[in-house]
Parts: C-alpha cells; sequence; structure tokens
C-alpha cells in the first residue's frame, strides 16, 4: 500500500499536535506598524510569514480561507499565492478552503487550479449538496496520492440544521446520507494510517452527536471548524478524534488575535500567536487524556 497525503497529515499530527493554524487574514488583524513602508499586500503577505515561521513546528497543518483574499481583489490574489508558496517552502501542509461545489466540467477546472498551478494545495474543501459526481472530477488528482479533499458533512454553523438535520424517506439525516456516501467514495483512498484522504468538514458544536459521529465515520479523517469562537471547547473536540488523531481543529482569529488580548505585545503578534496554539494543544491533548 503506497503512502498518501492522509498519511503525512496523520504522521504531522502525531508529531505537532492537532492544530490547524487558519489563515483567515484581514486586513484589519494586521498590526499597524507592519503597514509602514509596504503595500496592502506586502502588509498581508508578511503578517503571514511571520504567523507561519512561528507556529510551524507546534502545527499540524495551516488552512487559507480564499474569501480572505478575493475579497481584495488582484492584489489579494497574489497575497493568497505568496501566502501558499511560502507554506510549500516550509513544506507545511496546505487545506485550501475553496468550498466548491459544481459538476462535471467547471469541477473539472477547479480541480485544476487548487490541485495544479499557483493556487496548488495539499487538500481543497467541497460542498458535496449537487451530489456525489461534484466530487468524482477531483478523484484523479487523489488518487495519485498527494492530494485530498475535505467535503461538508455536518458544520458547526446554526443554520445547518436547516438542512442537515431534515429527515430522509429513511429516517437518516441528511447529513448522515452525506456522511456515509463520502465514506463509501473514500474507500478507494485509505492510506496506510487507515483512513481516508477523502475527509469530512465536522463541526463541534454537537456535543450529543460527537461520539456517533466518531463511530459511524470511522476511516473518515475529520477537519473540525467550531472551536473557540464558535463555542466548542477541548473537551467537545475530544469526542471527535480517535487517541487524539484522526482529526485537525481549526482556529483563525484565536490565533491571529491572540496579540490582542495581552496589552503591549502588539510587536510580539506572532509569539503570541504561537503560545495560542501551544495552548490550544495542549488543552486538547490534556481533554482527550481524561476521556
Amino acid at each position: 500500500m503506497k503512502s498518501l497525503i492522509i498519511d503525512k497529515l496523520f504522521n504531522r499530527v502525531k508529531e505537532r499536535g492537532v492544530v490547524c493554524v487558519g489563515l483567515d487574514t484581514a486586513l484589519e488583524y494586521i498590526p499597524s506598524y507592519i503597514f509602514e513602508g509596504r503595500s496592502e499586500v506586502e502588509a498581508l503577505v508578511e503578517f503571514n510569514k511571520a504567523i507561519i515561521d512561528a507556529t510551524i513546528d507546534v502545527a499540524a497543518c495551516f488552512k487559507v480561507q480564499i474569501a480572505y483574499y478575493e475579497s481584495l481583489g488582484l492584489k489579494g490574489m497574489m497575497a493568497y499565492k505568496e501566502t501558499l508558496d511560502y507554506l510549500r517552502e516550509k513544506d507545511a501542509i496546505i487545506i485550501a478552503d475553496i468550498k466548491r461545489g459544481d459538476i462535471a466540467a467547471t469541477a473539472k477546472q477547479y480541480a485544476k487550479a487548487h490541485f495544479e498551478g499557483d493556487f496548488e494545495a495539499d487538500f481543497i474543501t467541497l460542498s458535496p449538496y449537487m451530489g456525489m459526481d461534484s466530487i468524482e472530477p477531483y478523484m484523479p488528482y487523489i488518487e495519485k496520492g498527494d492530494k485530498g479533499i475535505f467535503s461538508l458533512v455536518r458544520t458547526s454553523n446554526p443554520g445547518a440544521e436547516d438542512i442537515e438535520m431534515l429527515k430522509t424517506v429513511d429516517s437518516r439525516d441528511v447529513y448522515k446520507v452525506v456522511g456515509d456516501k463520502i465514506a463509501e467514495i473514500g474507500k478507494e483512498v485509505i492510506g496506510q494510517c487507515g483512513y481516508s484522504s477523502i475527509g469530512g468538514v465536522i463541526g463541534c458544536t454537537h456535543v450529543e452527536e460527537g461520539i456517533e459521529i466518531r463511530k459511524r465515520f470511522k476511516n473518515m479523517f475529520f477537519l473540525i471548524p467550531g472551536y473557540g469562537a464558535q463555542g466548542g471547547k477541548a473537551d467537545d473536540v475530544a469526542l471527535y478524534l480517535n487517541s487524539g488523531n484522526g482529526g485537525v481543529v481549526n482556529s483563525s482569529r484565536a490565533i491571529l488575535l491572540a496579540y490582542k488580548k495581552q496589552e503591549g505585545r502588539e510587536k510580539e503578534f506572532a509569539i503570541c500567536a504561537r503560545e495560542e496554539v501551544i495552548r490550544m494543544r495542549d488543552e486538547i491533548k490534556a481533554a482527550v487524556e481524561s476521556l
């Protein structure tokens, strides 16, 4: 059995912990002094590089949310590219949070755009709610072994109840139907670690479902949002992991803005980010050990 990208991510979690650093970088997050003598793009990239350098050895991976860059137009997309380039230089595992959900020829172009060229990433996020044919165009890349996806399954936002919790004719929740189908496709690309390169986005804010979800999707690696700002706690996250692995836990604002919680540390923003990653990592590890 050949090694897949999911094996690399699994091993990073073993080595560095479960934290996924979210580079959802808004201009207002950046300390004012960084803009001195720099353009907005230069300041954004400088900020991201400092965060990456400070956290690379204590984070499993980095998630770059494309919307924060698209909103700035062409200059923002240059910052996106330069951030991806720098992550690749550091041998970081990159999750491009793009949430594409189209089919056929359009999806093939999305796959080419984000698995090759200027915007290449290791994993991308997808929305499967048009059907499983929205996943198929990405499979040739995934089957080669060095790419993977995280498909939306059970999200952490309140509006998830509108669709994901609807009952189907066989009394399953919609998200379970979606998850079951994703898990079935994922059997084609199981790594040496026992997890599939087709993972799921599983929010940690629905604690009462945590144990069932982990048991139901045993070969699915989770990208777990909802920790911190959305109310998820370390004890909640622990339910979605398997002995501290089987998922990565994303945090964005809490890491990027950690310096704002401590007066006078603006110029130590990267150190503050590192401290927050370590605090989060250790808190989740302790919660796992207490189960």
